[in-house]
């Protein structure tokens, strides 16, 4: 070996130690949090990996930002055989993956086209941050300029990468030439034969390009851009379990001292993963409509603190435990001294954030954790939230109404209760709002009515029925949703039924997923689908129709959570004259209405309220009615009528909006015609 390989195998292997030092040192901070199990499914975990990481699915829900990330990750990808390639003339001069055969010409094409690509998206990037950066990359200045640094260290690869083989194929010690049609081109600007003085320029090259690669990779373990070594494990490690499920807490461990997180190691690894996987990209906080409209929540300042605190905490926690003396570490904490409690209560859980991020983030499972923190551990939670609480205990649902009428809404239906008969094909669930609210009640009774004029065997639980315990759940009460949780299973388990009917897609939500964790395993459909199945199968006939303008707004949880999005509008396409016409922010984009994460029981005192935002969206397209499928949702969005002062325009459930399409039985007026009422009765 000459003494210029052997100082470069120094160097390359001080290079790969430090680094490999510096992943040791990353994983031991992972193991600060608390275990999780993420290796089931290893098929599914590997095809998350091929569509997201490296096919880059949700980074192209942004064409222009997805293209030209795809084009920097994949330009890289290929770029990682001409650096292995240099490493191999490294070691040994003269080495080239020529031995490949006709292989190599195309490797080497790849290459040269991949360099073009990065190099153009990388200059694009650096002038689109400098000159017109999109307000989600409107970060801190150290960010900023770190996002500056690694673009101009790609650039530079690029660079040194060109000029090291434009300067071998000018000295005549090329391979490849005749495809290297950018750095051939480079070189033809050099006339004559070979020039042996460039032999100097193609090592001044190498060296600085080899500089900037080992550089670049010693740098990532500091940088946010730390996503571009755990964005693909963070991808394969992500939840499979039902989207949206919060995890439970074991209430009758008695040798937990804590519940919920109120620091970094009371979440689990994946949560701490989250953290080194951050882009700081933006796309979660642009997509939040909780910051959309003014408040202070930023999904993205919430998983960048946490990892600014394990990185903090987690070698304090190492050397404390490693002298026995593992409580005595810092008086700060992860709540209140990184996350305020102001910035946790303004979540509406809607998921957007989740939705939005291209390595899998799991933000809301975070919010909710330090929420229980609060809740469970120091009783720390929203003035209004205690009537909430204390409804809940009492009488079963987040309102202040007596558990006796809970079945007043049906009087005069002629529907059985479930204890009368024991056994029935369908189980409808009302909900609290579909039982108690005003205007939701117009809802029960239209689907109800439906279901009667299809022919469908079905029946209600009546005060049997208590609250799902969703709204706690999400408060951060999993004690008091625990106990409603397990009053309900214990209520199913005495009677007989195919599958259970919902038209809140929050019930649907917390009975169809979320209930498995506590042994309620049931067939749950919300009442869109339903209705759905009967117009298709003929069962519900639509023989008049609607001369209206329809705009239809997607619940949250039941788009982003369930991925229902067909439903509501193969009704409304169902429905002769109708015009549906939808709004910018649509399906998995949808912005929430703002009722969502215990927020229905919050007052909106920051920024503008969101119900409005959302209102303005629909009310732009000149609608007559604007549809939706949730009692959040139709309450917010009614409100939000009031408040612009709008008479003309109804918002109207997918139920009532069937039903005044469809084929009557005499005695049965349309439901729901009326002017709409208060959101409460």
């Amino acid at each position: 070996m000459t003494f210029e390989s052997i100082l470069f195998a120094l160097l390359l292997l001080a290079a790969f130690v430090l680094f490999a030092y510096n992943v040791r040192r990353l994983v031991h901070y992972l193991c600060i949090g608390k275990p999780v199990s993420r290796s089931d499914d290893r098929g599914q975990r590997l095809k998350n990996v091929l569509g997201i990481a490296f096919g880059q699915t949700k980074l192209l829900r942004e064409p222009l930002a997805g293209i030209l990330h795809l084009m920097i990750f994949w330009g890289f990808v290929i770029l990682l055989a001409s650096v292995a390639e240099s490493i191999g003339e490294g070691m040994i001069p003269g080495f080239s993956f020529a031995f490949l055969g006709p292989l190599y010409g195309l490797l080497v094409f790849a290459e040269e086209l991949a360099g073009v690509l990065v190099a153009g998206a990388v200059l694009f990037s650096i002038g689109r941050r400098l000159l017109a950066p999109p307000t989600r990359l409107q970060v801190s200045g150290h960010a900023k300029w770190d996002a500056i640094l690694i673009l101009g260290l790609i650039l530079a690869v690029m660079i040194t990468m060109f000029g090291q083989n434009t300067a071998r194929i000018v000295a005549g010690h090329g391979g490849g030439d005749s495809v290297r049609f950018v750095s051939g081109a480079l070189a033809r600007l050099f006339e004559g034969p070979p020039q042996e003085g460039a032999v100097p320029w193609y090592h001044a090259f190498f060296w600085a390009h080899m500089l900037v690669v080992l550089g670049f990779m010693n740098y990532l373990p500091y940088s946010k851009h730390l996503h571009i070594l755990t964005s693909v494990p963070n991808v394969f490690f992500s939840d499979l379990g039902p989207r949206g499920a919060l995890a439970s807490l074991n209430l009758g461990d008695e040798t937990l001292t804590k519940y919920g997180a109120t620091d970094v190691d009371d979440l689990t690894w994946k949560q701490l993963l989250d953290g080194f996987s951050c882009t700081e990209c933006g796309r979660c906080t642009a997509a939040c409509p909780a910051n959309s409209t003014g408040k202070m929540l930023s999904p993205r300042e919430i998983i960048v603190s946490t990892r600014a605190r394990t990185m903090e905490k987690a070698p304090l926690l190492i050397r404390a435990a490693g002298n026995g003396n593992r409580d005595s570490v810092l008086a700060h904490q992860l709540l209140d001294n990184f996350v305020t409690e102001r910035e946790l209560w303004a979540c509406t859980s809607c998921m957007a954030c989740v939705q939005e991020c291209p390595v899998m983030i799991e933000h809301v499972g975070t919010i909710v954790e330090l929420r229980r923190g609060l809740v469970l551990n120091e009783s720390r939670f929203p003035e209004e939230l205690k009537a909430t609480f204390s409804n809940l205990e009492r009488n079963f649902t987040p309102w202040a109404f007596g558990h006796a009428t809970r079945a007043d809404w049906a009087e005069g239906l002629d529907i059985p209760r479930l204890a009368e008969v024991r056994k029935t094909d369908v189980l409808f669930w009302v909900g609290c709002a579909g039982a108690y609210d005003a205007r939701y009640r117009k809802v029960s009774q239209a689907f109800a009515r439906l279901l009667k004029l299809a022919g469908v065997d079905f029946a209600i639980l009546g005060t049997e029925e208590k609250c799902n315990g969703d709204a706690a759940r999400r408060m951060g009460n999993e004690y008091l949703a625990q106990m409603l949780i397990g009053e309900n299973i214990a209520t199913l388990a005495k009677y007989q039924f195919k599958r259970i009917v919902v038209t809140c897609p929050h019930c649907f939500h917390s009975l169809g997923k979320e209930y498995r964790q506590f042994g309620g395993a049931y067939e749950v459909v919300h009442h869109s689908v339903l209705l759905r199945e009967l117009v298709a199968s003929g069962r519900l006939k639509l023989s008049r129709g609607m001369d209206a303008r329809v705009t239809f707004h997607d619940p949250c949880y039941l788009g982003r959570y369930e991925g229902e999005y067909g439903a509501p509008r193969a009704i409304l396409d169902a429905v002769r004259g109708v015009e549906r016409v939808e709004m910018k922010r649509t399906k998995d984009k949808s912005f929430c209405c703002g009722a969502g994460g215990g927020r229905m029981w919050m007052e909106e005192t920051e920024g503008k309220r969101i119900n409005v935002e959302r209102t303005e969206e629909a009310l732009s397209l000149k609608p007559d009615v604007i549809g939706t499928e949730c009692p959040f949702c139709l309450t917010m969005l009614s409100d939000g009528l009031k408040t612009k002062g709008v008479e003309d325009v109804r918002v109207r459930d997918i139920a009532e909006l069937l039903l005044e399409a469809a084929e009557m039985r005499e005695g049965s007026p349309p439901a729901g015609n009326g002017a709409d009422t208060g959101s409460q009765g």
